[in-house]
Parts: C-alpha cells; structure tokens; sequence
C-alpha cells in the first residue's frame, strides 16, 4: 500500500457488512469499489447511491463505485473480503491471479471452513501464500457502523507496521480501530460468538430468563478462550472488542442474525422454515458444524457449541439438549 493516507479499497461482496465497510472506506477518504456478482445491486449503489436489497435505509457516499467486473480490483492497494466464510474460497480462488502478491488482505467475516477445518487466515495462506493478512473484527451492526454512529473494532495483523497503516487508512472519529498482532484470537472470537449468540436466541425464544442467558454468555466465554488458546491466540484478545465485545453484541440484540435465527427455534419454528426465501446468511449456522469438529480435533471440551450443532444439523430435539446441557456434572469454574 502507499505511504499516503489515500489508498484505493477494493472490497469483495456486497452484501449489508461489505457495503457498510465501503462506506467507512470512502469516510475515511479512500478512493472505493466494490465488487459484487448481482447487476441489481451494482445498478443501485452507482445510481441510488444505497444498497436497497441488504442495507436498506443507509445513504453511501456518491463517489463508491460498484462493479459486477473483477478487473476493476486489480489496481486496489488493500481488499477487504466481506464474503460469508463458508464461500470464500470460492470466490477468491478464480480471481487470483488479479490480486497482486503484495496486496495486504483484511478478514472481515470470520469462520472455521467446514470442508477443511482451517480458519480463513489459514485457508488464504493456501490460495494467496504470498499476501500479508490481517483481520477485522469486534462488536458491530452493518446499518449503524453505515449511519457512522460510534462503533470500537480490532484490527489485527501479524506486521505490526501494516497493522497500524491499515488501522490508520481506514479509521475515523466515529469508526476507531484498535489494532493487534492476534489475528488468531480475532478470527476465533469472531467465529464461535456467532454459534453462541444462537444459543442465547434459543434461550430468548424458550423464555428461560435473562439469568440463563448470562450464564451462556459467560460459559460461551470460556469456550472461546479455550479454542482460541489451542490455536495460539492470546487470552486478551479475547477479552477484548474481537471476543467479549463481540460475543456480548451478538448474544443481547435482536439484531444478530444469529440471535434472530435462535430464538424462531427456541420460539418452535422449524430450520427449513425460517430459512426459506432468506437472502441473508447466519454465519453461525454453518460455523458451528466446523467449530464443533475443530474442537473434536483439539480434543477440547464445548458442550455449548456441539449442543448447538446437534440441534441445527442432527436434528436433536431442543429440550432434550437443554436437559442434557443441565445435567452436567458440576465443576470447578476455573
């Protein structure tokens, strides 16, 4: 990337969290296009200056570009990926060779890949080998981070020096970004919130009480940490906005696709059900298939998150996992 604070973004996808990251982008004074493989949405942020099929009712900036055409990336000085995980490497993969070796890539959807078991960090090593990473993550609603009210996120990159030039090109007063060298502790807190945030929805939608919910919240907690130190990330990283910052947004607000998703299980609506004709992605739907098997894998204890998959992909009944999650033997906290 340039020395100058200018920098040209290229953010790939286009749904309510890439366009809402455009629009930080071109706050914070970049020159910004985004790709996406939907005319419609492309036609709407170049002509209505909105994205009206994602993030409806948030005004973007006239000067973002949009582009159904992945040449247009070639000249960008930094890419934000903003793909659901679970599709990522599809995406990236027939558009390599447009990506220059030395374009830093930032991680803005976080996940563990079900087919491979590795984290996006991981997975990109494998597609691009020779591109510096770094990770976006932390407490954030797409529509309020585009409305540029106050939002606090990580920025975590091993390089130090990237890390905080990253930070610096796409900071503002209102979008202030913290930043790291933990991209691990960024990508799993940011990964394993979302299937704990369906547990806290099944809890909502049951009314089994707000102390409930705590107790999820904080067991959560140390379900993350717990994967996160098996995987090298630091335990303050996920203390901070990537894992409890994050972790408490998603598990308290009916904005959480992921809480919303719990609670119409929680509320006795069927999978298949609540998921027909949605355009919009829980990631923690597919997340907790793949954090549940890494876990098997590190032989680490999550009984949330592997209750969590047997609820949504072996079809086991709520209330009996409710049950057998309470008729755990009692243990030492700590």
């Amino acid at each position: 990337m340039p020395d100058t604070h200018l920098a040209s973004v290229g953010v790939i996808g286009s749904g309510a969290w890439g366009t809402a990251l455009a629009a930080v982008a071109a706050n914070a004074g970049n020159k910004v296009t985004i790709w996406s493989r939907n005319p419609l949405v492309v036609d709407d942020i170049n002509n209505q200056h909105e994205n009206s099929l994602y993030l409806k009712g948030a005004a973007l900036d006239p000067a973002i570009r949009a582009s159904t055409n992945a040449e247009d990336l070639k000249n960008a000085d930094l890419l934000l990926l903003v793909t659901p995980s679970q599709h990522l490497r599809s995406v990236i993969t027939p558009i390599k060779s447009l990506i220059g070796p030395d374009v830093p890539l930032v991680l803005c959807a976080k996940g563990v890949e079900i087919s491979s078991g590795l984290l996006m960090t991981e997975m990109l090593q494998e597609i691009l080998p020779g591109n510096p990473l770094a990770v976006l993550s932390g407490p954030t609603f797409a529509i309020e981070v585009a409305r540029d009210l106050p939002t606090a996120v990580t920025l975590a990159c091993a390089d130090a020096v990237l890390g905080q030039k990253l930070a610096s090109t796409l900071g503002s007063r209102a979008f202030r970004i913290y930043h790291s060298t933990d991209p691990v502790g960024a990508e799993i807190g940011g990964a394993v919130k979302n299937v704990i945030a369906i547990a806290c929805g099944i809890v909502d939608g049951r009314q089994l009480g707000d102390n409930a919910r705590a107790a999820l919240i904080t067991r959560g907690l140390s379900e993350i940490v717990q994967l996160g130190l098996a995987k090298g990330a630091r335990r303050e990283t996920l203390m901070g906005l990537a894992g409890m910052g994050d972790l408490t947004l998603t598990c308290t607000a009916t904005q959480s696709r992921n809480y919303a998703l719990g609670k119409a299980l929680g509320s006795g609506e069927k999978l298949a059900d609540y998921l027909k004709g949605r355009i919009t992605v829980a990631e923690g739907l597919g997340s907790s298939k793949s954090v549940s098997a890494l876990a098997r894998k590190l032989q680490i204890d999550m009984p949330i998150c592997n209750a969590i998959c047997d609820v949504l992909h072996h079809q086991v009944d709520i209330d009996q996992t409710i049950a057998d999650l309470l008729a755990r033997p009692q243990k030492a906290e700590f």
